[in-house]
């Protein structure tokens, strides 16, 4: 939706900033433990999304949650979100609900495959 980032990150036995390694729900919430593979390795991420909920005033009605697997770890289990992540998009309205998914690349060699969505 342009306003809640999964950190996508080479974080491999990189233990700094928690709120942002990889599966870090950023800026919020630290994965509960560092399941990132060596660089070269593929690595996945399962991803449970419920977007929180807001009049069109930003007034939060019900927030929304993100339950998170990396390569087959869970890291995020029903985690909270309230509101955007720092690096959310500001020109998208705070009461959108279906936007498209952005993917980043902190400007690394990175390539993304295989990626379902599927609406709950």
């Amino acid at each position: 939706m342009g306003k809640y980032e999964v950190q996508v990150l080479n974080s491999y036995e990189n233990e700094t900033n928690k709120t942002g390694q990889a599966g870090a729900i950023y800026g919020f919430h630290p994965p509960m433990v560092n399941a990132s593979m060596e660089p070269g390795k593929w690595q996945t991420y399962d991803i449970v999304f419920r977007s929180p909920k807001f009049n069109s005033d930003g007034k939060l009605l019900e927030p929304g949650y993100m339950t998170i697997f990396h390569n087959g770890v869970l890291i995020q289990d029903h985690s909270e979100i309230t509101a955007p992540t720092p690096a959310h998009n500001e020109d998208t309205p705070i009461d959108s609900e279906k936007l498209p998914l952005m993917l980043q690349d902190h400007n690394s060699e990175v390539s993304y495959r295989n990626i379902w969505i599927r609406e709950l």
